[in-house]
C-alpha cells in the first residue's frame, strides 16, 4: 500500500466497493481534470485521490459553519434516505426531493429559510437551489459526476452522484468529518451511525 493510500479518508477497498470513482460515458470539458482514465466499456473513471481531496477539503469548509447554516438539496431520489441520515447525524437542514423554489431567497415564505452554506447532489436537476444561492451570496459546494457542468459551484466535490453505495459513503465520509473538525467526534466510532445506516433501501 502506497502512503497516499495509507491517508485516505476511508480504505481504498471502501472506494472501489461503492464505485465512487465511476463516472459516465459522457464527458463534459470542466471534468476533465478529474478523469483517470476511461474503460473499454466508455465509462470514464474519476481520480480516487482527487475525490478523497475535496472529501477532506469539504469537511474542513463546512466546519466553518454551523449546523443549522448548512442546506443539503437532492432531487434525485437515490439520495433522499442519504441526505436526511446526514442531517440526523450533524444536525444540518436538508430537502430531500423537490427543492421549494424561492425558499432562499423570499423572506415572506413560510418555509424561508436562512443559510450560508448549500450543497447540492447534483448541478442538473439542483439547479434551481443554486440559483437562488448564488442570488444570496450562499457558498456552494456540489458534487459533480463527469457529465456535469459546475458553473456557480464553489467547491467541486468529482463523485458518482447517482448511484446509492456511493452516495451513502460520501455522506458517511461528510458526517464524521464535518464533526470532527467541529471537535465533536474524535473517532469514527464516536458519530454514533454506520455506512450501513445511510444506506438507501
Amino acid at each position: 500500500m502506497t502512503e497516499e493510500q495509507e491517508n485516505l479518508l476511508v480504505p481504498m477497498k471502501d472506494y472501489l466497493k461503492a464505485g465512487i470513482h465511476i463516472g459516465t460515458k459522457f464527458k463534459n470539458k470542466f471534468m476533465m481534470p478529474f478523469i483517470y482514465r476511461i474503460r473499454p466499456d466508455g465509462l470514464s473513471v474519476l481520480n480516487l485521490q482527487a475525490i478523497d481531496e475535496r472529501l477532506d477539503i469539504a469537511g474542513k469548509f463546512m466546519a466553518n459553519y454551523n449546523p443549522e447554516e448548512i442546506l443539503v438539496v437532492c432531487r434525485r431520489e437515490n439520495g433522499w434516505k442519504v441526505i436526511k441520515k446526514f442531517s440526523d447525524v450533524t444536525g444540518t437542514k436538508a430537502y430531500p426531493g423537490r427543492y421549494p423554489p424561492g425558499i432562499l431567497t423570499n423572506p415572506s415564505l413560510k418555509n424561508y429559510v436562512e443559510v450560508k452554506l448549500l450543497m447540492v447532489v447534483d448541478s442538473w436537476p439542483d439547479r434551481n437551489a443554486i440559483n437562488d444561492a448564488k442570488k444570496k451570496g450562499i457558498s456552494i459546494i456540489g458534487l459533480c459526476d463527469t457529465n456535469n457542468n459546475f458553473n456557480n459551484i464553489d467547491l467541486v466535490i468529482p463523485a458518482n452522484n447517482k448511484g446509492k453505495s456511493s452516495l451513502a459513503l460520501i455522506f458517511y465520509i461528510l458526517a464524521k468529518e464535518y464533526l470532527k473538525n467541529r471537535g465533536k467526534i474524535k473517532s469514527d466510532e464516536e458519530l454514533g451511525a454506520t455506512l450501513e445506516d445511510f444506506m438507501a433501501e
